[in-house]
């Protein structure tokens, strides 16, 4: 992979990196517990001086560790340019640097980072428990209104016993992010290519869950490329579960790279599929560019915006 070199706005250039991984990134933000976001979807409008027009039937955002290189003002007021609505996955920290562009942050952490340590081992709630009573009241003052979880891994475990422990564990946590108006959102990962045992790589056990939570403070995020990578039929799926869906990532497939006649998805289709569902939420891009970053992220924003 190739990433941009910081350097003045509009005058960035590549050089070489190591290979790049989410879960990487993941560990290295840890520490980080929160995102920020904003309390409900913007409505179609005219578009600022110096901003793109959208028609904004599809409310995007775009993941932050896929353009860790490009400083975050220079990322926020790009993405603002382009008609983005927000910055996914950013930390505590940062939480105020998108709103000076009139963005928001719309995917947060509160504590339950780990991909591999999550929600079905019943010895990982305690920290996360804390980690989420210390945290959601601050996401909820910064206007944060989704918060990411995890399943965990397999590592043995029967899946039906996982749910169970996902279940039970839910039941503390959600109670408390609905006091704080917040949707706790539970990514949907292939264990095919990238995250290998993760226990929620399919739709139907994740739905499975949210039908026992049955709570619309928690949904799950159906991240579109993983979910082709696992079983394909992505509009049918998401519109069949629409109910339980809360927020969708992007990626181009096979490889996470832009949004192009590259790739399998037809993306501007797919949206259509988000529209047509009654969806209200954000759609943030997760994929990793192989051109200039932030090029392909206007190309894959204008290609979504049906």
């Amino acid at each position: 992979m190739r990433v941009l070199h910081e350097g003045p706005a509009a005058e960035y250039t590549f050089r070489a990196m190591p290979p790049l991984n989410r879960r990487a990134w993941l560990a290295a933000a840890s520490s980080a517990a929160v995102l920020p976001a904003l309390a409900a979807p913007p409505q179609a409008q005219s578009a600022p001086a110096g901003r793109a027009a959208r028609r904004l039937r599809i409310h995007q955002s775009v993941a932050r560790w896929c353009y860790q290189k490009i400083p975050l003002d220079d990322l926020c007021r790009a993405g603002a340019a382009m008609g983005l609505v927000g910055i996914d996955l950013l930390g505590p920290e940062d939480w105020e640097t998108p709103r000076r562009y009139g963005l928001i942050c719309t995917m947060g952490y509160a504590g339950a980072n780990d991909i591999y340590n999550g929600l079905n081992r019943p010895e990982n709630l305690p920290a996360i428990e804390s980690a989420f009573r210390q945290n959601l009241p601050l996401a909820a003052r910064a206007g944060v209104p989704n918060v990411i979880c995890f399943s965990g891994a397999r590592r043995g475990m029967p899946d039906d016993q996982g749910a169970d422990n996902c279940i039970a564990a839910l039941r503390r946590l959600v109670p408390m992010c609905a006091d704080q108006g917040i949707t706790l959102c539970m990514e949907i990962l292939n264990s095919k290519i990238d995250h290998p045992d993760y226990m929620c790589d399919h739709v139907a056990w994740g739905v499975s869950v949210a039908r026992a939570i049955n709570s619309p403070h928690f949904k799950l995020l159906f991240d579109l490329y993983h979910v082709q990578i696992m079983q394909g039929d992505l509009i049918r799926t998401l519109q069949t579960n629409s109910a339980w869906i809360g927020h969708f990532h992007t990626g181009g497939v096979p490889h996470r790279h832009e949004l192009d006649g590259t790739q399998e998805v037809r993306w501007d289709g797919v949206m259509r599929g988000i529209v047509a569902s009654g969806f209200q939420g954000y759609v943030a891009h997760e994929f990793l560019p192989t051109r200039d970053p932030l090029t392909s992220l206007a190309q894959a924003v204008a290609l979504c915006d049906v």
